[in-house]
């Protein structure tokens, strides 16, 4: 089949919704059986793989002449994050204050600028004004993660704040995010992928869809829902528009995750099973 995503992306995925929940550690013959399903060729699999070992996502671990991966500490903290806010089943409560980060970066450390403004985004944080990042939720663990990871602490103010204005909080939230757009793209995802759960409810009554299919349409569908965490806040109920779609869009993903999960997860056991994880690189 073709290639739909790129293969360090897809490889991800897997980790975050299938490996990690078998001891964070595949067999590279494993790994490359399962996006071989995707369309993924041996070449490209071991290519990102060694470019996410370089990266500090994973490191491998090496038995005999088979080559193993598991996650790093980095790894599993940022799987833990992600399944955090893709499972969530509704918006978090506010306890009315602002996460507020300042940084002085100096030019010569540039690089470590722009990784920061990638992981804030990520986790959550709109930009304010320059060098100044906001947040309604109780980020304190992944900042300090984050200065810690990248040796900032002397660049870096973080403070818990209360907004006194003099705009409303809704004017804030729309300087620094743009939620019309984000709403459009829950609407692209709940328009694509409720025609697509229905066709499947339809074909998993006839027993029409295979183990393999089941894990690939799975995996696909979280891969797909993934993306929102890099556009998407996640702010608080009190914070949202009326119309927001994040809500409905997080029911169709869960129940259209239900649907395959289970032939999925079967799938996926019967490749990982083939080999065994020797005791001694356990996690």
């Amino acid at each position: 089949m073709e290639k739909q995503f790129n293969t360090r992306s897809m490889i991800f995925t897997l980790y975050g919704d299938y490996i990690r929940h078998c001891g964070n550690v595949v067999w590279i013959g494993s790994l490359i059986r399962l996006l071989q399903a995707f369309g993924h060729n041996e070449q490209a699999v071991r290519a990102a793989i060694s470019r996410m070992n370089r990266q500090g996502w994973i490191q491998a671990k090496k038995v005999g002449n088979k080559s193993y991966y598991a996650l790093t500490e980095r790894g599993q903290a940022r799987m833990e994050e992600a399944s955090k806010r893709i499972y969530k089943t509704e918006a978090p409560e506010w306890d009315g204050h602002w996460r507020m980060l300042v940084y002085t970066i100096p030019e010569e450390k540039r690089h470590l600028r722009d990784e920061l403004r990638k992981e804030l985004v990520w986790s959550g944080f709109g930009l304010l004004a320059n060098s100044c990042w906001i947040t309604p939720n109780p980020l304190e663990q992944e900042v300090n993660g984050l200065i810690k990871k990248y040796d900032i602490a002397s660049y870096v103010s973080f403070f818990k704040a209360t907004y006194e204005g003099m705009a409303t909080s809704q004017e804030l939230i729309d300087t620094c995010w743009n939620l019309d757009e984000i709403n459009e793209h829950y609407a692209t995802f709940i328009e694509t992928y409720s025609q697509k759960y229905v066709i499947d409810k339809s074909s998993m009554k006839r027993g029409a869809l295979t183990d393999e299919q089941c894990f690939v349409k799975c995996a696909l569908l979280v891969h797909q829902y993934r993306k929102f965490l890099f556009v998407d806040p996640s702010l608080p109920r009190e914070l949202l528009p009326d119309e927001w779609l994040g809500d409905s869009a997080a029911t169709l993903f869960t129940d259209y995750y239900q649907l395959l999960a289970e032939h999925a997860t079967r799938f996926f056991e019967t490749v990982f099973n083939q080999a065994e994880i020797p005791h001694t690189i356990k996690q």
